[in-house]
């Protein structure tokens, strides 16, 4: 079965630049609602060498159907050269919740 809901998640590198993410999604109607989880540690191998920041987590509740534009979204605010962005299929939920991410109002 192939889900119509989605959670998106994106790392970002301070508040600022999560709320601008979040905000700009919301206000396009891109998503229903996006959740912002404040410093969190992060460990990674970048161009060769292990990394490690403090970073915000955007928990991004949408449709499929926008996927490419929430992408496009991210990727013209990010501060980033490689932001990421990941989309996980939501396979069940409460029916009156995934109903509101068609519609949120």
């Amino acid at each position: 079965m192939v889900s119509k809901y989605q959670i998106v998640l994106s790392t970002c590198p301070d508040e600022q630049s999560a709320q601008a993410i979040a905000r700009a999604l919301v206000e396009q109607r891109l998503a229903a609602c996006v959740n912002i989880l404040p410093v969190m540690q992060s460990v990674y191998l970048w161009k060769g060498s292990i990394q490690q920041d403090k970073e915000q987590l955007l928990i991004i509740k949408s449709t499929v159907q926008h996927y490419n534009k929430i992408e496009q979204g991210i990727r013209a605010l990010h501060p980033y050269e490689l932001p990421e962005i990941i989309a996980v299929p939501i396979t069940n939920g409460l029916n009156e919740y995934l109903k509101w991410l068609e519609n949120p109002e």
